[in-house]
């Protein structure tokens, strides 16, 4: 056999899988969906709410994978390592905008190294305390953390996670430094909130909705959006107590490896799609008062434009902050 003719070989038994993807033979075995976060976490209920419809669409099963270590940033760069084949995929929150800012060497671009399948929704926050904390209204909460500033102690589920970006924002507002405790996750950080360990908190409502609604465990203080939610109406914003133009919203986007076959990219944005129009997903979203993005946003480029513009405003409020995770 000629030389030629064993390259040419060679080199289609590593180009014969995408280009069979590209003509429509993918998927032909299940999806992994990578969560950078803990299991019962915020962006893990969204993953586990869209991988079923996902997988309807797609005719295959979508496994949702738990990647958990510095801040998100392990499982963006497992994805963004991995064959660029459409079988690991990334679900990543505003994460993805504030890392370069955050970290001095990351092993991956967030605008270079990824294929962008679409935008996904924007989930609230709220700011919270301990149900036994001395302030009832917002008003006696900011008289008391500026008298009791080095005593008031602020959870969050670790650096450069939205819980502690939230609280930044608000610290500096109201020109307090708390006493910040890391966790390792929002969900034992709300825990410890419930059970007393700590008397402040600011976190999605995808992980906060239930025990507010619930009455019994938690006060909360106001939202982190301009306009008041629709699922829970008697919680004035952040902005309308005095705090002007505090808008803090999560958002969520779905990420493939750089070079994934463009047919590939278009089948996942499709079953995006569908999840995002399932009426139990739109249902289940409603209830945790998150708002799915409208669907010109769920697009490659409602992604890349996105995810730029918030890459340059939270790396100056990082900045500013002066945090830097290791």
């Amino acid at each position: 056999m000629k030389l030629k003719t064993k390259v040419l070989l060679w080199a289609s038994m590593f180009t014969a899988p995408l280009l069979a993807a590209a003509q429509g033979a993918w998927p032909e075995k299940p999806v992994t969906l990578v969560v950078p976060y803990s299991a019962g976490g915020p962006t893990d209920v969204v993953a586990r709410m869209l991988a079923v419809p996902m997988g309807k669409s797609l005719g295959q099963t979508v496994v949702v994978e738990n990647t958990v270590g510095a801040g998100g940033t392990m499982a963006a760069a497992r994805v963004a390592r991995a064959q660029p084949n459409g079988y690991t995929v990334l679900i990543h929150h505003m994460g993805m905008a504030t890392a370069p800012a955050l970290y001095k060497k990351l092993p991956y671009d967030p605008l270079k190294d990824f294929e962008y399948i679409g935008q996904v929704m924007d989930v609230p926050m709220t700011l919270l305390s301990r149900k036994d904390f001395p302030a009832g209204n917002f008003q006696e909460l900011l008289s008391y953390v500026k008298a009791n500033k080095d005593k008031v102690s602020l959870a969050h589920a670790g650096t450069g996670a939205v819980s502690q970006l939230c609280g930044l924002l608000f610290a500096s507002q109201v020109g307090v430094e708390f006493t910040t405790v890391p966790y390792k996750g929002a969900g034992p950080a709300l825990n410890d909130l419930m059970g007393g360990q700590v008397d402040l908190l600011c976190d999605q409502t995808t992980q906060t909705a239930p025990v507010i609604k619930d009455g019994q465990r938690v006060k909360v203080f106001g939202v982190t959006t301009p306009r008041r939610l629709a699922s829970m109406p008697q919680i004035p914003t952040l902005d309308e107590q005095g705090l002007k133009g505090f808008d803090v919203r999560v958002w969520h986007g779905v990420y493939a490896p750089k070079g994934t076959p463009p047919a590939v990219a278009a089948k996942l944005n499709a079953a995006l799609r569908a999840a995002l129009q399932d009426e139990t997903v739109k249902q289940r979203l409603a209830e945790l008062s998150s708002e799915i993005v409208p669907m010109d946003k769920v697009t490659p480029e409602g992604l890349r434009s996105h995810l730029a513009a918030e890459v340059a405003r939270w790396g100056k409020v990082i900045r500013a902050a002066g945090v830097q995770a290791e």
